[in-house]
């Protein structure tokens, strides 16, 4: 059994071979086989049992059932799978591809949040591609980045983007295809094709499905490989753990280019048949007229990032203070909403505190990445200490390494049993997490994906965690260079880059400054060329040519000289204390 289990391992990892050239080293390789072989109750033993499908072949089962509501219309199931399977066919003529199978080419696509996107990602998945989201409110050098950095073979553009997307088609030399308006998706019926192409594919537990960027300490952004094993790992997990049902209705506010609202708050509520409301842009009047409306269907299921909690928060102390109002509003979030969830950031008592008091609701903070998908949650029935992010998701494994001392384990453990090294509980230590949610690779990135993973197979969070009173804790980034504000990952050094090619900026150093409604505030310390000044707004309007709005910093901070120690570095936590006593 062990044999035929490595054997499995060695021919799937020949099999990616044929999309692309090698790119994993020997150890990192090895570590991964020794743990998809040995983790006994590791999720790719459960995964081998249950054949790994996209999403979209769940659709047909759900017939007519409402699956997204959007500004313009309802969208059923079946009306999403065919006008996906109609631009799959006009993805395949514009590639000239006659295989019924694009090998994991990959594909990048912009839309709003709505239908569009859920059949861009569907119609690339028909066609055997790889999904590559793009961010509507990312610069334009940004995504000419992502989509030459993913090697992309074709642009699809939703009816907002197509004067943002074309021009960059053509400089890229990509066809570009144009989405209809979300009302007239059924006009992509008329291509669709006979024969179902995406039927000719079996092995989609190894293929490649999405390449989500996402910021690091090395600076510009890196491309998540995941497949669609790990991706139906994530859905599964949480499918079970928070009790998805098809009589779900959820409201989707979150930005379609990171895990947390591409796979929580959309594959999963359409994985189980249920009912996806999607608001174009976050708006704190929308979200309570959506969550309290009499109309049906109501919502029954909320998650969000703390600044979006916070701010509904503030909506609620300035224009919701008539008694019976907030009477009202705390016996509706009770009665109709099940589960509401926090996460993508630390989340702040106080809030936790208020929206208690405001909605009745404990909030559900859990932890996860882009990289491995949920891996801690709070239970969905029982107790929810505060700060904490509860246990292991099922089929998850995590553990906290002393890095500094000997790579000592201090505790170690899945969703049934935590084994804990006598006398270190409480003790910090790295975060690492192994299991079939895990991705595959850094897009084209050798080296970082050897370097972010163990010898014998662990991804390397870079948070640093600790656990006590049965439950884990995350304590923050182990790198000074990522900055956690509104939901976001952000480079510090990715910032730093930006703003060091304004022609009056000699130096710079970014760090992240704690705010109650961001998490962290974005703050730069920059010393200007001689005779040279700026101010905070001067310095935002350059920043908005050249950089994604959530990255431009909010604080500013002139020196003449920047602060440096004995070996001509910058230490940013030195920064903090000087410049943020407090």
């Amino acid at each position: 059994m062990l044999c035929v289990s490595m054997m499995a391992v060695w021919r799937s990892f020949q099999n990616c071979l044929h999309y692309k050239p090698c790119r994993c080293s020997l150890k990192w390789l090895m570590g991964n086989i020794v743990h998809r072989t040995w983790t006994s109750s590791g999720p790719l033993t459960s995964r081998s049992r249950e054949r790994v499908t996209p999403v979209f072949t769940k659709a047909l089962a759900y017939e007519d059932k409402v699956a997204i509501i959007d500004k313009d219309r309802n969208h059923s199931y079946n009306c999403l799978y065919h006008s996906s399977r109609g631009l799959a066919a006009q993805i395949h003529q514009a590639l000239a591809c006659h295989s019924g199978d694009l090998q994991g080419k990959r594909i990048s696509f912009l839309c709003a949040n709505d239908a569009s996107y859920t059949v861009a990602q569907w119609a690339t998945w028909m066609c055997g591609g790889t999904a590559v989201p793009l961010y509507r409110k990312h610069p334009v050098a940004e995504l000419e980045y992502v989509i030459s950095d993913s090697q992309s073979s074709l642009l699809l553009a939703g009816k907002p983007y197509t004067a943002m997307l074309e021009p960059l088609a053509q400089k890229l030399g990509l066809p570009c295809l144009h989405l209809p308006h979300t009302s007239s998706l059924d006009a992509l019926h008329a291509a669709e094709p006979q024969s179902q192409s995406e039927e000719l594919i079996s092995d989609w537990a190894e293929r490649p499905a999405m390449i989500i960027y996402t910021s690091g300490t090395t600076g510009r952004p890196k491309g998540v490989l995941h497949t669609h094993g790990s991706l139906l790992a994530m859905v599964q997990a949480l499918v079970s753990e928070w009790a998805w049902s098809r009589d779900d209705v959820i409201l989707h506010t979150l930005p379609l280019h990171h895990v947390h609202g591409i796979v929580n708050t959309l594959m999963c509520p359409l994985w189980v048949g249920a009912t996806c409301i999607m608001l174009p842009d976050f708006s704190p009047e929308k979200v309570w007229e959506q969550l309290l409306s009499s109309q049906s269907p109501a919502v029954t299921v909320f998650m969000a990032v703390p600044t979006i909690y916070s701010k509904l928060i503030q909506h609620y102390d300035q224009h919701l203070t008539h008694p019976h109002v907030q009477d009202f509003i705390r016996a509706v979030c009770k009665e109709r909403i099940r589960l509401m969830v926090s996460g993508s950031a630390a989340l702040p008592q106080p809030v936790l505190k208020r929206w208690r008091e405001v909605t009745d609701h404990v909030l559900l903070e859990r932890y996860g990445m882009t990289e491995i998908g949920m891996a801690l949650s709070n239970p969905l029935n029982g107790p929810r200490i505060p700060g904490a992010v509860g246990a292991p998701l099922p089929g998850v494994e995590v553990r906290i390494v002393m890095t500094n001392i000997s790579n000592t384990i201090i505790a170690e453990g899945d969703s049934k049993h935590t084994r804990v090294k006598p006398g270190l509980e409480g003790r910090e230590g790295e975060l690492q997490v192994r299991g079939s949610s895990v991705f595959q690779e850094y897009w084209n990135k050798p080296q970082e994906t050897e370097d972010s993973f163990t010898e014998d197979g662990w991804f390397k969070t870079g948070d640093t965690a600790v656990y006590k009173d049965g439950v884990y804790w995350i304590m923050g980034r182990t790198s000074v260079d990522i900055i956690k504000s509104g939901g976001y990952k952000i480079s510090a050094l990715d910032v730093e880059r930006h703003l060091l090619a304004h022609p009056d900026i000699t130096d710079v150093a970014v760090i992240g400054v704690r705010d109650s409604t961001w998490g962290q505030k974005v703050v730069a310390v920059v010393q200007m060329k001689n005779g040279k000044t700026i101010s905070l707004p001067e310095l935002k309007a350059w920043a908005r040519e050249h950089m994604a709005s959530y990255t431009i910093p909010t604080g500013l901070i002139v020196v003449e000289e920047m602060p440096r120690n004995q070996m001509g570095k910058v230490n940013k936590r030195d920064l903090l204390r000087q410049f943020f006593p407090h």
